[in-house]
């Protein structure tokens, strides 16, 4: 009897319950460690789902940054075949917290500005060497990086009601997310410049006809269109996803990487500037009408 019941319980170690349980525990695990983005381990993918409860429109501060880094550099090392990146809610992402930035520049604009630039450059570059497939669901507004970082990922799929906006000179921003670079060859200059420059508001549809975006669903079957294309991926060979990947990006990675230097310096100027600093003010008291 002893022995049947070693032997059972020896069984029951290998029974999905375990299974589970282990998952439920790497979960947990994981968004302990996460104060505003969640992070999900499933079969053959990491889910990233911005759910930011320190900002406002799910907008990008330093820790949200370095926090989706994190997440990004455990994927890279662990049985992820891809990232599915996604947000909660019906805002997709609002792009830098200028909120937050401008708290910063305010004591010490010049040294400020300087460390600013080089979190926002080390988060694009984490996009930029990402080796594995990052796949986007966007299921409302990307405003400028929450734009911009579209064109740095593989797949992305909108929600009918998305749209898409990077009003950079509006605001007295310079592009950032490589933006100069990948924009122009997505859309082409004329139409890139003129989101640039007059903020044009891109919608869903207009993304899809440009190549901005590969998909898009109606808003009541959004997430069900997206898992089953997601499920499907998993399916698909690891090596060759990875592999693939670096086909397509093996002659971008080092004109992208100049193209975020060239950006972030010129962010630099604007940051470390008194006008750059009254424009972010402006923005940050609601003077300027931008979306």
């Amino acid at each position: 009897m002893r022995g049947k019941k070693r032997k059972d319980m020896d069984n029951g170690r290998h029974q999905p319950f375990d299974k589970r349980v282990h998952f439920s525990m790497r979960l947990m695990e994981s968004a302990s460690t996460h104060r505003d983005i969640v992070v999900r381990k499933k079969d053959g993918f990491t889910q990233i789902l911005l759910s930011i409860r320190s900002t406002y429109n799910n907008t990008l501060n330093r820790e949200v940054m370095n926090e989706i880094q994190s997440a990004l550099v455990r994927a890279a090392a662990d049985d992820s075949k891809f990232v599915l990146l996604s947000a909660v809610g019906s805002v997709f992402c609002y792009g830098l917290d200028f909120d937050n930035f401008v708290k910063h520049l305010k004591y010490n604009r010049k040294r400020a500005s300087v460390k600013l630039v080089d979190i926002i450059k080390n988060f694009v570059n984490t996009f930029i060497e990402f080796q594995k497939p990052i796949i986007v669901s966007v299921n409302g507004p990307a405003i400028g990086l929450g734009a911009s970082i579209l064109s740095l990922s593989d797949v992305v799929w909108a929600n009918e009601k998305a749209w898409f906006q990077t009003p950079y000179t509006r605001l007295g921003q310079g592009p950032d997310d490589c933006y100069t670079i990948t924009f122009p060859k997505i859309l082409g200059r004329a139409a890139a410049n003129e989101m640039l420059i007059n903020g044009w508001k891109m919608n869903a549809q207009e993304a899809l006809a440009k190549g901005l975006v590969s998909q898009v669903f109606w808003p009541e079957t959004f997430t069900q269109e997206v898992m089953v294309r997601i499920k499907a991926l998993t399916s698909c060979n690891s090596f060759v996803l990875e592999n693939s990947k670096d086909l397509v990006h093996y002659n971008m990675k080092r004109e992208l990487k100049q193209a975020n230097e060239r950006e972030c310096e010129v962010l630099r100027k604007v940051w470390g500037s008194a006008q750059g600093m009254e424009y972010m003010l402006k923005y940050v008291e609601n003077k300027i009408d931008t979306f």
